[in-house]
């Protein structure tokens, strides 16, 4: 396995274990031992009580088993009187030596923990080293504060707010119930709701999770009086940030806890609410007097203009006609119709437009507003909210879901492809099968000069004629690669991929040696294969035969 790969199984089990996950990391550095059978070695845990081998023979099982045996041991310490000094450096961020001088010593689990594994003693030297390695990479990667005294008192500053902000969205419900699983040492979610509601008053699938609500805030009423400091404690309070703010990782939610300790949410929460709100106005649209009002005011406001007068003109109606008592009916129609037209049109662009940007957004917050004639923003964004949970309840099929995307507009096809005009859902050909999204890896590699451009497209006709002959698509694993990308993922320094003619390939039901044998007697340019990947086969424009197995 990876270095990552191994730091994902960590960071699984140190979720639901609520332990510090720098310590799993350790104990793998540490023990390297037992070998497994994935080829792995584990964390130093080994069979006891009615845990067989078989259930520690992989790397995933050492993790969990391992992360199983500290929390157990940490109990047990705690039990004895250890206090959360004893087992916490607060001012680090870490677990303490004391506790981690245990953890060197191994640990077996007592009788009455028949599903606890044995952890082997290992050098404590040899054990802290590795921990704090791990503990600097994670810091390293969010610039966190070397001093993180604060953080007790940020967490329970936060939590204590909670319930003031709690509106129930799905995010937070689940950021609230993840908080109290880990405080209450509980591997799952479903444990975790059993532990809040009654059993005889637990539905068998609690299909409305709103009966949560109560409990759950409840619950972070009571945090700041029952926290004693311990890890898991501390740890739960952290995944609460964590998720309440939709972070990335816990490092990022502690990071944030050192300027900003309240809960109120980001108005982006709203976001896809206002969303499908937009996308739901063509169908609702009636031409009633407040919806016009609602539009034409939202398009003055994300166009930034002074008045009503100014936002008819910039549409295209003389505002002074629609305001004229002695105009004709049929004239006054006429220009409804026209303003509906071009409200509608920039409604229906709005979705592609949309930045985020807060003066977008309370653009179309008052949009709503008036739409849906309240007399407060408040009240509008309250309404949106209620969309928002709506939308998170929804399943597919349902009539709450989000609206299907309406597809931008593509312009029509350039005579000359540039680096400027590129359209990544076409064709780089007239009817071909290669797309720009598939030369350019998504547009993520973008070409920058018209040379590059001329040889994708030179490519890209050539292997029309191969598809062509094989019959069947193909799917491109890589084609053009910028220098930096080239030589990050081991390629050549005179690779064709460079140049932007060449393309790695695979075509389903065959492998690279019966594609090999196809091309090989007419094409012109560079054709190879591969050992190491039979499947892949490699196709470049250069102006000679060239032809390799690697």
């Amino acid at each position: 396995m990876a270095p990552d790969q191994r730091n994902y199984y960590y960071l699984l089990e140190a979720e639901r274990t609520g332990l510090h996950k720098p310590v799993l990391a350790a104990l793998y550095q540490a023990h390297s031992s037992p070998p497994l059978k994935d080829g792995e070695t584990g964390l130093g845990v080994v069979p006891a009580n009615r845990v067989m081998r078989e259930q520690l023979d992989t790397f995933p099982e050492q993790v969990q088993y391992a992360a199983n045996a500290i929390r157990s041991l940490a109990d047990n310490l705690i039990a004895q009187g250890w206090t959360s000094e004893d087992l916490w450096n607060a001012q680090q961020g870490r677990y303490a030596d004391k506790f981690l001088q245990r953890i060197a010593e191994g640990y077996n689990p007592p009788a009455s923990e028949p599903m606890t594994a044995r952890l082997e003693p290992t050098n404590f030297d040899t054990l802290r080293q590795a921990y704090l390695v791990d503990l600097e990479t994670d810091f390293a990667a969010s610039a966190l504060p070397q001093n993180l005294g604060y953080l007790d008192r940020a967490l329970l500053t936060l939590a204590e707010r909670i319930p003031t902000y709690y509106t129930g969205l799905a995010h937070q419900r689940d950021a609230v119930l993840e908080a109290v699983r880990i405080w209450r040492q509980l591997d799952t979610r479903s444990s975790a709701i059993g532990s809040l509601i009654p059993t005889a008053n637990l539905p068998t699938t609690l299909t409305d999770e709103s009966q949560l609500d109560i409990p759950l805030k409840q619950f972070v009423q009571r945090v700041s009086i029952n926290y004693s400091g311990s890890p898991y404690q501390r740890e739960g309070l952290l995944r609460l940030a964590q998720l309440w703010r939709q972070l990335e990782t816990r490092e990022e939610a502690i990071a944030s806890l050192e300027t900003n300790t309240s809960p109120a949410e980001n108005l982006s929460i709203i976001d896809p609410a206002l969303i499908a709100f937009i996308q739901r106005i063509p169908e609702y649209y009636k031409g009633e007097g407040n919806q016009r009002n609602a539009l034409t005011e939202g398009f003055r406001l994300w166009r930034q203009l002074d008045s009503r007068a100014t936002a008819l003109s910039t549409l295209g109606i003389n505002p002074e006609l629609l305001t004229s008592s002695t105009t004709n009916p049929t004239t006054l129609a006429n220009l409804a119709a026209q303003l509906d037209r071009e409200l509608l049109s920039f409604v229906r662009r709005l979705p592609g437009a949309y930045q985020e940007t807060d003066l977008q957004r309370e653009a179309l917050i008052r949009l709503v507003q008036i739409w849906r004639n309240l007399p407060t923003r408040n009240q509008a964004i309250q309404t949106l909210i209620e969309d928002r949970k709506r939308l998170d309840q929804s399943g597919r099929n349902t009539i709450d879901v989000a609206p299907r995307p309406e597809p931008i507009v593509i312009p029509k096809r350039p005579a000359r492809w540039t680096p400027n005009n590129i359209q990544l859902s076409l064709s780089i050909i007239p009817n071909g099968s290669f797309t720009w999204a598939e030369a350019t890896y998504g547009g993520t590699r973008m070409p920058r000069s018209q040379a590059t451009v001329d040889a994708m497209i030179r490519i890209a006709t050539m292997a029309q004629q191969a598809r062509d002959r094989i019959g069947r698509p193909f799917i491109v694993t890589s084609w053009y690669r910028p220098p930096a990308i080239n030589r990050s993922v081991g390629g050549a320094i005179n690779s064709r991929h460079i140049v932007g003619d060449a393309i790695d390939f695979i075509v389903e039901g065959l492998t690279g040696n019966q594609l090999y044998w196809s091309l090989d007697p007419w094409w012109p340019g560079g054709l190879g294969r591969y050992i190491k990947f039979p499947n892949l086969c490699h196709i470049d424009s250069r102006n000679y035969r060239a032809r390799w197995r690697n």
